[in-house]
């Protein structure tokens, strides 16, 4: 935001404050970025993950199908060959010698064919229900990156070709309930973990089903028609009735109502919408019908950045992602090696190729880093959706890490930490006065009631804030720099500034009162019937939210500090307001980068907090850069991390978040590795001396459950 001082305003009340605080009167100003609109990345452009959503963006303009239908179709497909393969699975857990052996009952259909018939049905799930690990073994070959989906196929490929070769050309023990049972436990598994990613995307897909598909267009002769959502364009005139969504971003012509935007900004109260009022489409409308004009359609709207965002951000590879895969491929090497190791030493033990191949089998499926793979994502896609919905917009995932990080936060004073707007602070009256600060106020309210100068305007606000009723005014005359005065309720009133107390001999007793000009503050005098009773202080009014989100900032150890081109005085007063570890004021809009630059020099961790387009070169230095009260501009392109509303208490929470995403990581990873330390030993047999021994299905059962519970742990993640 330009820094008002530097806006030049003639106060009618005393010349020489004018120039200190003119700053108050500015108003803030809208970003003046639209133009430089970010055009994020669809799904399409990026390389498909492994069970990574695909996103069909064109479901949010009625057309297209389903948000994530991809992701739906795979899950479906994981559970019909689960359920085939698990029905084919009842008779082949039915001939197999060994469980016959084991539960001591006698079960044939065929006879001395019974092997055979062992084989076929064996052979339908290995080539039906191994479908999706065989896809992925040779997607990862392609890769050069060997995971998860390569040791299943070698695992289901190893216990399958051996327990041929037993049936047809070599004599020894065949373990086909083994294959069966593995497979189809690895297809529940991947099936149980699908649903659960889908739990992950599904506030995306909340996101796209907010736009409604259809929107009552009215016609030029006063008609209206039902038209899809798709056909909108900039310009058309809409009716929204009550209870009912916007259909797209425009401005309220017509009508007064509520809007519910919790869905899209986090802001839980209804906001108040009448004539001339923004409104998101997406949002749902209260009591009132109103008429809209649509100004953005299609991508241009606040959803479609923020979907495009969510995204984007959920596609991007963080740097714990990359350390997980790493993790990943050196864990399957480690599992090919354990298996490997493992057949060669109980073969070296004496045991037989069958034994010592089902215990290789086990380490290669139990040891699958599957966990290790989704314990990243997982949270990355949670914690994106979270974010989204209470309008904190991620669009560098490194930058939201570091977050977790800060240890100094520079905020902006105007529009940041405080209103932007000149409003009265203080009402002190002066010792001996007797009335009011309601009374006091109804004088100055009388005389500044028709003026538009700010301080006037300032003074009205509050009056009608506090439901003043107001009084009217006889023989009013204006004091050329100095006032104005008049008669109200039969007494002479004025309202002036210091060069008048001085030219007609007043002094000011109290010493509250005395001490508002020194923080900085605009100070206007009422006297009555030539007696001072009382001063009103003015500034740019500090947010109620600021204090609260300072004393939590530093609750969590973090140093506050404010940047403003406002003058010394009233930054002072400011950061003393708020309790604020330091502040850097009468700094020009270019020199902002360099203040954070020697913030950063002193080995802190910075992010900047700003809300207009000349703090986009501190933003950017910053590390991380925050831009706040962006409203439905969200393409705000130096800032990483893009807040909706303007509240500072949003920074704390995305700390938080960062903090807590962060910290569900490492849990999801700590379990994906610690569990592969413990169950690579056991899988291999170690404990076989003492009659435990892991079959390769209740290895797959572990290696399932392992990756379920990251899945569940990441879903936990919460605000």
């Amino acid at each position: 935001m330009r820094e008002d001082e530097q806006k030049k305003h003639h106060m009618h009340h005393d010349d020489s404050e004018s120039k200190e605080h003119s700053s108050h009167e500015a108003t803030p100003t809208k970003k003046e970025n639209t133009a430089h609109k970010h055009h994020m990345m669809h799904s399409g452009e990026h390389k498909e993950k492994e069970h990574a959503p695909t996103h069909d963006h064109k479901a949010q303009h009625g057309g297209g199908h389903n948000h994530g239908s991809h992701h739906e179709h795979m899950v479906k497909d994981f559970k019909k060959r689960f359920i085939i393969s698990a029905i084919i699975t009842i008779p082949v857990l039915l001939l197999s010698p060994a469980l016959q052996e084991f539960f001591k009952f006698s079960f044939t259909l065929l006879g001395d064919f019974d092997v055979y018939l062992l084989f076929v049905l064996s052979s339908i799930i290995y080539f039906y229900g191994g479908v999706p690990f065989f896809k992925g073994f040779f997607s990862e070959l392609r890769k050069k990156q060997p995971g998860m989906m390569t040791l299943v196929a070698l695992a289901i490929s190893v216990a399958y070709v051996y327990s041929s070769a037993v049936v047809f050309l070599i004599s020894g023990k065949f373990f086909f309930w083994e294959l069966a049972t593995l497979i189809d436990i690895m297809l529940l598994g991947h099936w149980l973990e699908m649903r659960s990613i889908m739990g992950a995307s599904r506030a995306l897909e909340a996101l796209v089903k907010l736009m409604p598909s259809e929107a009552h267009l009215l016609q030029e002769d006063g008609t209206v028609v039902d038209v899809p959502v798709s056909q909108l364009r900039p310009g058309d005139k809409v009716l929204v009735k009550p209870g009912e969504k916007i259909p797209s971003d425009g401005v309220v012509i017509n009508g007064e109502t509520s809007v519910n935007e919790s869905m899209l900004t986090g802001e839980s109260k209804p906001v108040s919408k009448a004539p001339g009022d923004t409104v998101i489409g997406g949002s749902v409308n209260g009591e009132g019908a109103i008429t809209v004009q649509i100004e953005h359609t299609g991508e241009d709207t606040y959803l479609a950045q923020v979907i495009n965002l969510v995204k984007e951000a959920q596609q991007t590879r963080s740097k714990t992602q990359d350390l997980a895969n790493r993790a990943a491929f050196v864990l399957t090497i480690i599992a090919i090696v354990a298996g490997s190791i493992t057949l060669g030493a109980w073969i070296f033990l004496g045991k037989s190729l069958a034994f010592a191949l089902e215990r290789a089998v086990t380490v290669m499926v139990i040891t699958c880093p599957h966990a290790l793979g989704l314990a990243v994502p997982l949270v990355v896609s949670v914690s994106t959706s979270i974010s989204a919905k209470n309008g904190l917009l991620i669009r560098d995932r490194d930058a939201f890490e570091r977050a977790r990080n800060i240890q100094a936060i520079v905020f902006d004073k105007t529009g940041t930490l405080t209103e932007g707007r000149f409003g009265v602070t203080d009402i002190v009256l002066e010792t001996g006065a007797d009335l009011s600060e309601d009374e006091l106020l109804t004088y100055a309210y009388a005389l500044e009631a028709n003026s538009e100068h700010p301080i006037a305007q300032g003074i009205v606000n509050e009056a009608e804030n506090r439901n003043l009723k107001k009084v009217s005014v006889s023989e009013f005359k204006a004091i050329p720099g100095k006032g104005v005065g008049g008669v109200v309720n039969g007494k002479k009133v004025f309202v002036v500034g210091p060069n008048y107390l001085k030219e007609v001999g007043l002094s000011v007793v109290n010493d509250e009162i005395k001490r508002l000009p020194e923080q900085g503050k605009t100070t206007v005098y009422v006297l009555v019937d030539q007696k001072l009773v009382g001063a009103i202080a003015l500034a740019d009014i500090i947010r109620p939210e600021s204090k609260e989100a300072i004393a939590q900032l530093k609750r969590m150890g973090i140093k506050p500090m404010m940047l403003t081109g406002d003058n010394k005085l009233v930054a002072k007063w400011v950061a003393e307001e708020l309790g604020l570890d330091e502040y850097f004021a009468e700094v020009l809009p270019h020199e902002k980068a360099q203040v954070i630059k020697k913030i950063q020099a002193r080995g802190l961790t910075v992010a900047m907090v700003g809300d207009g387009v000349n703090d986009a070169p501190a933003l950017v230095q910053a590390d991380v850069g925050i831009a706040i009260g962006a409203g439905t501009d969200v393409a705000i392109e130096s800032a990483d991390i893009i807040l909706v509303r303007s509240d500072p208490r949003d920074i704390v929470a995305i700390i938080r978040l960062a903090r807590a995403t962060y910290r569900k990581m490492q849990e999801n990873l700590a379990w994906a590795t610690g569990y592969n330390t413990f169950a690579i030993p056991l899988a291999a047999g170690i404990l076989y001396s003492f009659g435990i021994l892991l079959s390769p299905a209740i290895g797959a059962l572990l290696m399932s459950l392992s990756t379920v519970i990251v899945a569940i742990n990441a879903r936990l993640l919460s605000l």
